[in-house]
């Protein structure tokens, strides 16, 4: 119900269009019956009253200029609603992308990539032909037939009551069969989402599949999946077959009952031939409009399966983890101080992630986070990067909170180093240029030479125009790391650093040589540094310690490992 619902609501977008396309296929309409009018008057004169042809030019003319006519008609009427389907597709693409983008980094890791791409994509084109070509057939076979009847009746009026009294056998039978294909194009869209999402998480995870021995196993299953899709398929097709033959059947039983009827009062002197034949050219019109109507049934059929999953994602209420819209406020030029001020944050359908959290994060200088795994470190990170709003607390920056910052302005302040770098595909220079596209040459040789990504460049091939890759291929772990921190430094204007293991897979003198860079930064930024390898955190300001979501120790990291608390505890463990 909510599938229907959410087409006939998308629908009313494009009303005005369909409105005109049902007005072009009305005077269509009228134009064929003024043709088939002309046809008859034609041939009784001809036939039966005798008439020289001299006499019937208006009619020929009539008729040959009423051809184009209904031509023109008709292609604007099918251009309309073409027009208006695509432009509305269009629409709904974007909007559902909107949507998914609004769900934030968070609530995008809940969702299967291949699924999201899915209702992006098979699905936005399977809801096309609904509002094209489905729901303008509808009005034309709402209207043309009622406008044919209209004119059959004071010609024959016999014919008319049979026309009216069999036209509802196809949409009854249309639904009847119509009916057991809606659900098993439910189950075939149903089986798109699930072999897309496996097909994405394959060829993502090739190489892990790759080095467990699983890749064949995968494969099997992949086979196994799209040849149920293909069953699914012809399961539809079938019906979709089937209910097309029997609406041919009764349309042309029906025609056969005019025609016959028609035929025996001729003979028995009942009806003029002119009526007689103009109720005959009109009889298969009458039900042409119908008959495509259930031809195109299957369209309405994968419209409502497809909505089923997109009104989902359209309609959903906004989420917790949704990034932050922002306010006015404009951060400033500086290094601002951050103040973590009593935040608590709870992912959806887990445990608590941070409880009662509260530090702060002193300009020009380096804070360590330390803690183990799944004790609020990265959930901290996409707070601040204003990817969630707290679920209770504030993120305070010099004084505001950050819900009022303008996000866009604080974003093109914050220089971010994941700790899995996700490169895009394009040369390194493109890569880099990401983060800054107005940066000279000038620029990008010193940010390669303070990260030391520049020994890496060295031994590439074509140097800045090496291609990389979606996953970096042709970098290893440290040259990927050794990228992402000279993104960051190609970031001048950034006065906020947060960087997750920025030290990782690199070697002790290379992770020096990055603690060096980190150091100098400092000196005009604020910087928050995530350590997983407590040997980072050395060298910070002060550490903050987590455990469980809370900060259970703060300070210098001398004064925390004299203390012989929850930071000593770690270095023992880390230790051993």
């Amino acid at each position: 119900m909510q599938a229907a619902n959410w087409l006939r609501r998308e629908a009313r977008r494009i009303r005005k269009p369909l409105q005109r396309s049902a007005l072009a296929t009305a005077l269509q309409a009228l134009a064929l019956v003024a043709q088939a009018w002309l046809l008859a008057d034609i041939l009784d004169a001809a036939l039966f009253r005798h008439a020289p042809l001299a006499q019937l030019w208006p009619q020929w003319w009539g008729l040959l200029l009423l051809a184009p006519l209904r031509l023109l008609l008709n292609l604007y009427a099918r251009r309309t609603a073409f027009a208006a389907g695509l432009d509305l597709g269009t629409q709904l693409r974007a909007r559902l992308l909107t949507r998914a983008q609004a769900l934030g980094p968070l609530g995008l890791r809940a969702q299967a990539s291949g699924d999201l791409i899915t209702r992006l994509v098979d699905g936005v084109d399977a809801v096309l032909p609904y509002f094209a070509r489905y729901l303008p057939q509808v009005s034309t076979a709402a209207l043309v037939p009622l406008l044919l009847a209209l004119f059959v009746f004071p010609a024959d009026w016999i014919s008319g009551l049979i026309l009216l009294l069999t036209a509802p056998l196809i949409p009854f039978f249309m639904v009847l069969v119509g009916n057991a294909a809606e659900h098993a194009s439910r189950q075939r869209y149903a089986q798109l989402t699930r072999l897309g999402a496996a097909f994405m998480d394959a060829l993502g995870g090739l190489s892990t599949l790759r080095q467990l021995g699983a890749a064949e196993r995968v494969a099997q299953r992949l086979d196994a999946d799209g040849e149920d899709y293909r069953k699914l398929t012809m399961q539809v097709l079938r019906v979709a077959f089937l209910s097309a033959l029997v609406l041919e059947f009764f349309a042309t039983v029906s025609i056969a009952v005019v025609a016959v009827l028609i035929g025996f009062r001729l003979l028995w002197h009942e009806l003029s031939f002119r009526d007689g034949l103009f109720v005959l050219l009109l009889a298969p019109e009458f039900y042409l409009p119908l008959r495509a109507l259930g031809t195109l049934r299957h369209a309405r059929m994968d419209a409502l399966a497809a909505a089923q999953q997109m009104a989902v994602l359209d309609d959903a209420p906004p989420q917790a983890s949704a990034p932050l819209a922002g306010g006015h406020h404009a951060p400033s030029d500086h290094a601002p101080g951050v103040r973590i001020d009593n935040v608590n944050y709870v992912h959806a359908g887990r445990a608590a992630a941070l409880r009662e959290c509260s530090f702060e994060l002193q300009p020009r200088r380096v804070t360590a986070l330390v803690g183990a795994t799944g004790s609020g470190k990265s959930t901290l990170l996409n707070l601040l990067l204003g990817f969630a709003p707290p679920g209770s607390g504030r993120v305070l920056v010099d004084g505001v909170d950050l819900a009022d910052l303008d996000m866009a302005q604080w974003r093109a302040r914050v220089a971010w180093v994941p700790q899995q770098t996700h490169i895009f595909e394009g040369s390194v220079r493109d890569n880099l240029l990401l983060a800054e596209p107005r940066a000279d040459a000038m620029a990008l040789q010193r940010a390669a030479a303070d990260s030391g990504l520049d020994a890496a460049l060295a031994r590439l091939p074509q140097g800045w125009d090496t291609p990389l890759g979606e996953h970096g291929l042709g970098l290893s772990g440290g040259e990927l790391q050794r990228l992402a921190l000279a993104r960051a430094l190609l970031r001048e204007h950034a006065n906020v650093w947060l960087l997750d293991e920025p030290t990782a897979h690199l070697d002790a003198d290379s992770a020096q040589a990055v603690e060096r860079v980190i150091r100098a930064a400092a000196a005009t930024r604020t910087v928050l540094l995530v350590a997983h390898r407590l040997a980072t955190a050395q060298a910070a300001d002060r550490v903050v310690v987590l455990r469980d979501g809370r900060v259970v120790e703060q300070g210098a990291p001398r004064e925390l490992m004299r203390a012989q608390g929850a930071y000593a505890a770690l270095l023992q463990a880390e230790a051993r």
